[in-house]
């Protein structure tokens, strides 16, 4: 009997321990954990076209090296035209439906559908394009510097003025 109430005073210890270490870690400077209604999204950078927002949760995708962990959250009918990057993307699908097309022409009858959930990675110089069908938010992690690279440079909206 003293057995079992020293056993579970120490795993509610350890329980107390985990939760203080949980609590302090998201109210440090840095955060390394994140509810779904915290997450930090703004503009999404020239690269990509207006009305998508992101949210770097980890690394720095612009940095020379390292890794990265971003979410970028789309309208309904957003879509990036067909591009590459130089390293591999990595890609979570967590809510919503992420169309996928593999190519030099966006195409949408060509088009994969990815539910919430779906997971992918495009290796290097995969030429492929992306299309939002209702608010999607999808979840990407690599290797920095993250680069997009544009089939056709006139798609790329950092060049549109």
């Amino acid at each position: 009997m003293k057995r079992n109430a020293c056993l579970m005073a120490m795993l509610v210890a350890l329980a107390c321990g985990v939760m203080v270490a949980l609590t302090r870690a998201q109210t440090g400077s840095t955060k390394h954990a994140f509810t779904p209604d915290a997450i930090p999204y703004g503009p999404a950078p020239a690269f990509v076209p207006p009305g998508a927002q992101i949210a770097i949760l980890e690394g720095n995708p612009t940095a020379t090296t390292g890794d990265y962990t971003l979410r970028l959250k789309m309208p309904d009918g957003y879509r990036i035209a067909p591009h590459w990057h130089p390293k591999r993307e990595n890609v979570t699908v967590i809510s919503g439906t992420f169309k996928v097309g593999m190519g030099d022409r966006f195409d949408e009858s060509k088009m994969g559908d990815f539910p919430a959930g779906s997971f992918a990675y495009l290796d290097p110089d995969m030429h492929h394009y992306a299309m939002a069908s209702g608010e999607v938010v999808v979840q990407v992690h690599g290797m920095s510097p993250m680069q997009f690279n544009y089939v056709n440079p006139d798609d790329d909206p950092s060049r549109k003025k």
